[in-house]
């Protein structure tokens, strides 16, 4: 079963799909003006700037740093541990280069989803903001089966694919490796865990997400900073190893390995999607619940969330794992970053527990965190009466996520993520127009209001004088 799943999965993730994602954001980055490069600064100064209110109160259930917490809480998770582990293991030092490429043009995908998120969002029947591709695709495009299909898939990712087995099974195993608790045991504790949470909804979700998601992200960090000041001098082989392994992967691993550029890349395109969900169309959902009255600026809000998961989480990781060499021997996935992580930080066993106290943080708010999108999906297609069923499965679900092979995890979540994904770049290219004019028109008003401050200033300093 794992074989015909994984197979499926790399029909699903071949060239087409490739070309599909990230073409997309190819796309969007020249028609908006590279505007993960020129935006960026502003980008983060609004993660933690509250937006002004100039006409009225700000529409949303979350803060737009709260809304970000939460998109980062089903992003940063088993990914950017055991996803770059399996990227590097299947593809070589290369799958971190594409992982790269795809994540640059992906910051401009996830602005596009933000921006739609917020322009076409709605109130549901408890009062609550509903949002995410579901929506854009119907009141933009007109095309509610394509809609329906999304969101289909998206309860199908949170109830089989990202949301529950990957994260549960990497949860148990870190705990087990670190504490040497049985399965069982860490299955229960998780699974009442995630029902408290999850029962209370997005403001819940929220506020746990803006307290654990910046924590766990400065420890796993200054894990990783220890890991590359401990080992400076091997950080430039560990560069070109990247680099070749990107172009020329026979160069690095020999040609008996079978490892090709498009494996590298597809390696790193697939788990880079897995890891940081540019494209995917998850992450809108939560943005959908900001308190914000321009999709733009959530827009950019959003687009600091691939920027973090991937850029700075994932190539820590990345680095960490090639540097050490631990890629080359029989590890993988939560064992070879453990590996990595130990022998570069000959402390003890201090390696061991950044990193799977980092994954069980980082898992953790995976889970609650695409609860959250499958329950935006299920009552996008039943209404808010399917709220109650769909989180008692999602529950039991979790519980049983412990039990189940990784590989076949990782081939079930590849293949809904793919379903997933397709509808979402489908709306994007179809509203592509309505992307470009609302950017050019936030940044018009920006610049207008940039020169009467400028004004004001003068006029102020010639009082003066």
């Amino acid at each position: 079963m794992e074989a015909a799943v994984n197979k499926i999965g790399a029909v699903l993730l071949g060239p087409p799909f490739l070309i599909l994602l990230v073409g997309t954001g190819i796309y969007l980055t020249f028609r908006l003006g590279f505007i993960q490069v020129f935006r960026m600064p502003l980008a983060l100064k609004y993660i933690f700037e509250k937006e002004e209110k100039e006409s009225g109160e700000l529409v949303g259930d979350v803060s737009s740093f709260g809304a970000l917490c939460t998109a980062l809480s089903a992003t940063v998770g088993t990914g950017n541990i055991v996803g770059v582990a399996a990227a590097i293991k299947t593809g070589g030092p290369g799958a971190l280069f594409w992982m790269l490429v795809a994540a640059f043009f992906g910051m401009a995908t996830k602005y596009a989803e933000g921006l739609l998120a917020i322009k076409y969002r709605e109130k549901d029947e408890n009062g609550e903001m509903s949002g995410g591709p579901m929506y854009y695709i119907e009141k933009g495009l007109g095309l509610r089966w394509l809609a329906k299909i999304f969101a289909i898939f998206g309860v199908g990712v949170a109830l089989l694919g990202i949301g529950t087995f990957g994260q549960v099974k990497s949860i148990s195993e870190a705990v087990k490796l670190t504490f040497n608790i049985p399965l069982v045991v860490t299955a229960a504790i998780i699974t009442i865990i995630v029902a408290l949470v999850t029962l209370g909804g997005i403001k819940r979700i929220a506020s746990v997400s803006e307290k654990i998601v910046p924590f766990m992200a400065i420890l796993y960090g200054i894990g990783a900073i220890i890991v590359l000041v401990l080992n400076l001098e091997k950080i430039p082989e560990a560069i070109k190893l990247i680099l070749l392994g990107a172009f020329k992967p026979k160069a690095v691993l020999g040609g008996s390995i079978g490892i090709t550029i498009l494996t590298a890349m597809r390696s790193g395109v697939s788990r880079g999607l897995f890891s940081n969900e540019s494209g995917l169309g998850s992450a809108p959902i939560a943005a959908a619940a900001a308190k914000t009255k321009s999709p733009a600026r959530q827009g950019l809000v959003s687009m600091t969330g691939t920027f973090i998961d991937t850029m700075v989480v994932c190539t820590m990781t990345g680095i960490v794992i090639i540097l050490t060499g631990m890629y080359e021997g029989n590890l993988e996935g939560t064992a070879l970053t453990t590996a990595a992580f130990k022998a570069g930080i000959p402390l003890g066993n201090l390696g061991v527990y950044i990193v799977n106290l980092g994954l069980i943080f980082f898992a953790f708010t995976t889970i609650i965190g695409w609860n959250y999108y499958g329950e935006r999906c299920i009552e996008y297609l039943a209404g808010v009466k399917a709220i109650k069923p769909y989180k008692i499965i999602f529950i039991v679900l979790v519980a049983i996520g412990s039990f189940l092979p990784l590989g076949l995890i990782l081939g079930i979540a590849d293949i809904v993520n793919g379903l997933m994904a397709i509808p979402n770049l489908i709306g994007l290219i179809g509203l592509r127009e309505v992307i470009v004019s609302e950017t050019n028109i936030y940044l018009e008003k920006l610049k207008e209001k940039k020169e009467k401050t400028k004004i004001s200033l003068d006029r102020y300093v010639k009082e003066v004088k």
